[in-house]
């Protein structure tokens, strides 16, 4: 049985990223100033024209998956790089450490809630 701590990281990890996923298409959160290294990376990626669609269509889709509770652990999974790099982008180019340390402790929770589904990844 699922507690709700359980339940309450997946919301609200879920919802972190089904909003800022869906605020990369609508621009409805106002983004925060960025210079030097910050603004060249984030220019770089919006620069190819495809990268930010693809990362936020897939904060979106996995967002939903968490939001919903299916298939969370494919949502971890899918999540993992991203917030791996929005983790070191807002340690190494533009220091924020507040939600990016909120969203790896809620995936790194939620991961080792799933600890058993993804055994099977690392057997030979």
């Amino acid at each position: 049985m699922k507690t709700k701590a359980i339940i309450g990281a997946r919301i609200v990890l879920g919802l972190i990223f089904f909003v800022f996923g869906l605020n990369g298409f609508f621009n409805f959160l106002p983004a925060p100033p960025l210079e030097g290294k910050g603004l060249e990376f984030i220019m770089a990626l919006a620069n190819t024209g495809y990268m930010f669609p693809i990362i936020k269509g897939t904060e979106v889709v996995a967002g939903a998956l968490l939001l919903s509770g299916i298939a969370v652990p494919f949502a971890l999974v899918i999540l993992a790089p991203i917030a791996l790099n929005i983790f070191l982008f807002h340690t190494i180019l533009a220091p924020a450490p507040a939600l990016p340390l909120i969203i790896l402790a809620l995936g790194l929770f939620l991961a080792w809630n799933e600890k058993e589904k993804f055994a099977q990844l690392f057997r030979k």
